[in-house]
């Protein structure tokens, strides 16, 4: 049990920044300040990565994961619990290391949901939309990972953890990320899984 509750302790920057995100993006703030990352150009007819991927989404996840990442270290420190923190393994919890754990959290978040955009836009699917059939389960399973592979490579740069251990953050986090949009959805701040 320990081990996973250390687990979401690593990970629980990435879970509170996109969290917030999230209700950021509903505020008229965002609404005002939608700058495309694509700029509205096409490829082949369609959106590049289409309406949903703005850069002030982009740097947003960027600043929520920091600061998430320097409120987690404090609580750790806090509790005496650093050591159930995965990201202090081999670094020591500070200011300036918990501001680039999670800027790069942030960074590897934001990334990491480009290409799956991309792919989206050239099948056709729609900023938002779901696909049915095999098509609709293959974009569901990568919904829920994209960002969060950029996120174990990340961990697997910062600390000693083996391939099997990072496999492991991705489908732990799947289903944090799974139960994370039925919340989201619950308080209206989201539409769908």
């Amino acid at each position: 049990m320990r081990i996973i509750l250390g687990m979401l302790l690593t990970m629980s920057p990435v879970v509170l920044g996109a969290a917030v995100n999230m209700l950021l993006t509903k505020t008229a703030f965002y609404r005002n300040h939608r700058w495309p990352i694509d700029g509205g150009r096409t490829l082949s007819g369609e959106r590049i990565f289409g309406e949903n991927k703005t850069w002030t989404g982009f740097f947003s996840y960027i600043v929520c994961c920091t600061i998430a990442h320097l409120l987690v270290g404090l609580v750790c420190r806090i509790a005496g619990i650093e050591s159930w923190n995965r990201m202090y393994a081999l670094h020591q919890n500070t200011i300036p290391y918990n501001l680039l754990a999670g800027a790069l959290f942030g960074l590897a978040y934001a990334v990491f949901e480009l290409p799956n955009s991309f792919l989206k836009r050239r099948l056709r699917i729609q900023s938002g939309g779901h696909a049915k059939g095999v098509k609709g389960v293959f974009f569901f399973i990568l919904d829920q990972i994209d960002s969060l592979v950029g996120c174990a490579v990340v961990i697997g740069v910062l600390t000693d953890a083996s391939f099997w251990h990072l496999v492991q953050y991705v489908i732990l986090g799947a289903l944090v990320h799974i139960f994370v949009n039925l919340l989201l959805m619950a308080l209206h701040a989201r539409k769908s899984l």
